[in-house]
């Protein structure tokens, strides 16, 4: 009966030490990942990531002129640092995260490490000297995902696109259709520019973008006189009406990026809604919980 009972006491000691080590060992992994978080999240190491990612693009810069071999040198030289550098920056970023998939969670994290990964590759005489160097002028993309303005920029503009798909649709209606008629009346005045629908359409474009349309217009006009209205309405219909439309729907999509940037790190008026709504949501739960509780309480008096 004794030998049961030691031998209970000693499985239940074993367990609080093991519960105990882990518990110890759950704690230092905590202190390193809150130290590499801390790291990732100082002012004068992003400050230093972006430097150096400006310094690597005017290394790139550098690299493309015809200089003295012994800068070549020292240019090569600073590449490695560089590259070492931005290695040992992407595997704190990846140790302050706590489980360690959660760091590709993110698109940018994805594009972050892929180039920072390819651009391990060496560049000498070796067939891989032509895709390397590609791949360290895409490291100035990175100030894309170290600044949050700029993913703010990318984001509006990858969201925008479908939105105006439409607009392009109408907009290349109407320029088939200018197009079709230019062809049409302004053949036989210079086939060059008015020969076919796509030759007509390239013409347009020329014109959409001001490149010398107003010597395209007084050709024709030597002949129809009334040919300026056909292009002033194009004009006001496309580059006026339409890329307006454009720009509207960009800025409506940055608005909304930028409000919901704002609701994620707390700051600016989004940001104070947000905090707002989320305590108040939280209040009105502790609310119905004492409401209930309450209820189950006065309940509980009035039975007999």
């Amino acid at each position: 009966m004794d030998t049961k009972y030691a031998k209970a006491d000693y499985n239940a000691a074993s367990k609080i030490n093991n519960d105990k080590r882990c518990a110890c060992m759950g704690l230092v992994a905590d202190s390193w990942q809150n130290k590499f978080l801390r790291i990732r999240s100082n002012k004068v190491f992003e400050l230093s990531v972006i430097a150096i990612i400006i310094i690597s693009a005017l290394m790139i810069g550098a690299s493309t002129y015809d200089i003295d071999p012994r800068w070549m040198t020292a240019i090569y030289v600073l590449d490695t640092a560089i590259t070492i550098f931005f290695l040992v920056e992407i595997i704190i970023r990846i140790l302050a995260e706590k489980y360690f998939f959660n760091f590709f969670k993110n698109a940018w994290n994805v594009f972050d490490f892929l180039i920072v990964t390819v651009s391990l590759l060496p560049i000498d005489d070796s067939e891989m000297v032509l895709l390397a160097r590609l791949i360290r002028i895409f490291r100035v993309l990175r100030l894309v995902s170290i600044i949050p303005e700029l993913r703010v920029l990318i984001s509006s503009l990858l969201i925008a696109i479908p939105r105006m798909g439409y607009v392009l649709v109408l907009m290349f209606i109407i320029f088939y259709i200018y197009a079709a008629m230019g062809s049409f009346l302004f053949e036989k005045i210079n086939p060059v520019l008015w020969g076919d629908i796509s030759i007509s359409m390239l013409t347009l474009f020329r014109v959409s973008t001001f490149e010398d349309w107003t010597d395209v217009m007084y050709e024709t006009m030597d002949v129809y006189a009334w040919s300026w209205l056909y292009y002033l309405t194009f004009i006001f219909l496309t580059t006026f009406v339409f890329m307006n439309m454009m720009i509207g729907i960009i800025l409506d999509v940055m608005q909304s990026e930028h409000e919901k940037l704002a609701r994620e790190t707390g700051e600016g008026e989004a940001g104070e809604v947000h905090y707002i709504k989320e305590h108040t949501t939280a209040i009105e739960d502790r609310l119905e919980r004492i409401e209930a509780l309450l209820e189950k309480a006065i309940l509980k008096d009035n039975k007999p």
